[in-house]
């Protein structure tokens, strides 16, 4: 252990980007991984041809040109660009709110049309303060759209009645006035050809790190943190501390996987179920991330159940609300207590991350890390 210079735990994108950069700059390290595989909740696998995304949908994009072309030397990107639609009870609509959206909506057919429907049914709203999350949907695009694509959809993803959660939550809802189905805005979109897993396997190669899966760090924690000279975790904060503060809030998820003798199921990569009696939130079909391409007669679809988490379960995201912000920021100050542990990624720093947004945080580390060492 002495032979190392970083313990990383975690071999997602955060702790493979930290451990990559931190080889580059002549440090040894070794990465433990609970997990029987490395890449975290990005990790892929080939089945019948087809890319597996097995902790759910990734669809990589950014605006930010730089971490662009730092995650194409890892993998060739093709042109995916996430178009989801939404089933409410057999009727189809295009995501994100769209022209297509309010068409099938209300029939309108010029921008102005869905305005003034929009404008008109958001009218229930005037003169008050949403207190909750219904309430706040209905002031940003009115109640049509909110029964039929927010309130069910939302739900289930969170747990709790949507009068019940806070107004917060859906700050803004996207709504273009246009025909574009793009459900981002940002300049560059796609999904690594052959999947994510080469990318963390590539950081991972250089002969200056260690890696060894099926490891639970907390069966040893007080030897690492002992042995080591620094530790980046990229765990539960909370658990790190042993839950002293309390449990900070967490959504889990159940998939369902099933292998059909078809070549197409659902004609799109990701189906969201809106309506609240569908049990889970969406369909994915993973073939139609690299364009139908797989065996023939052979597709891969996956369904997703949110659930309340639980410990031992699978923590996915962070509920930041206030209460759980407070108690994040009272452990945050015992982890300025712990000098040669760094925190980092979505469940160290208690943050929800997309990809671009772990690698941007792992290179600030680094440069705050290593810049004068």
């Amino acid at each position: 252990m002495s032979n190392y210079d970083y313990l990383v735990v975690g071999s997602g994108l955060f702790g493979a980007t930290f451990a990559y950069e931190a080889a580059k700059r002549g440090k040894r390290i070794k990465v433990i991984e609970k997990r029987n595989h490395i890449a975290g909740n990005i990790y892929t696998k080939e089945v019948d041809g087809i890319q597996i995304h097995q902790y759910g949908a990734h669809i990589f994009h950014t605006s930010n040109k730089d971490i662009w072309d730092y995650v194409n030397q890892f993998a060739e990107f093709n042109r995916y660009t996430n178009s989801p639609v939404a089933n409410f009870h057999g009727e189809i609509y295009n995501m994100p709110f769209n022209m297509n959206t309010f068409n099938k909506m209300w029939g309108v057919v010029t921008p102005a049309e869905a305005q003034a429907k929009i404008d008109k049914q958001r009218q229930e709203m005037v003169g008050k303060e949403p207190t909750n999350l219904e309430e706040q949907a209905i002031s940003l695009v009115g109640r049509d759209i909110y029964e039929k694509l927010v309130k069910g959809y939302t739900e289930k993803q969170w747990g709790q009645k949507a009068v019940d959660l806070p107004a917060f939550i859906i700050r803004r809802l996207p709504v273009r006035l246009t025909y574009d189905n793009n459900y981002f805005n940002d300049t560059f979109q796609g999904i690594p050809i052959g999947g994510y897993t080469q990318i963390v396997d590539k950081m991972l190669s250089n002969d200056l790190i260690d890696v060894e899966t099926g490891v639970d760090f907390f069966e040893h924690k007080n030897e690492y943190l002992k042995n080591y000279p620094k530790v980046v975790f990229t765990g539960m904060i909370d658990q790190f501390f042993d839950y002293q503060l309390g449990e900070l809030e967490y959504r889990s998820l159940r998939f369902e996987t099933e292998e059909m003798n078809i070549d197409n199921y659902q004609g799109n990569a990701v189906v969201n179920y809106t309506d609240a009696e569908t049990p889970y939130t969406r369909v994915i079909e993973h073939k139609q991330f690299e364009f139908g391409k797989s065996d023939k007669n052979k597709t891969i679809v996956t369904r997703e159940y949110p659930q309340t988490w639980h410990r031992g379960d699978e923590p996915y995201y962070p509920v930041n609300n206030s209460l759980n912000n407070g108690l994040y920021k009272r452990y945050n100050q015992l982890a300025a207590q712990v000098p040669n542990v760094i925190f980092g990624g979505r469940l160290g720093q208690y943050r929800y991350y997309d990809m671009h947004q772990v690698i941007h945080a792992a290179l600030t580390t680094v440069a705050k890390e290593l810049s004068e060492k």
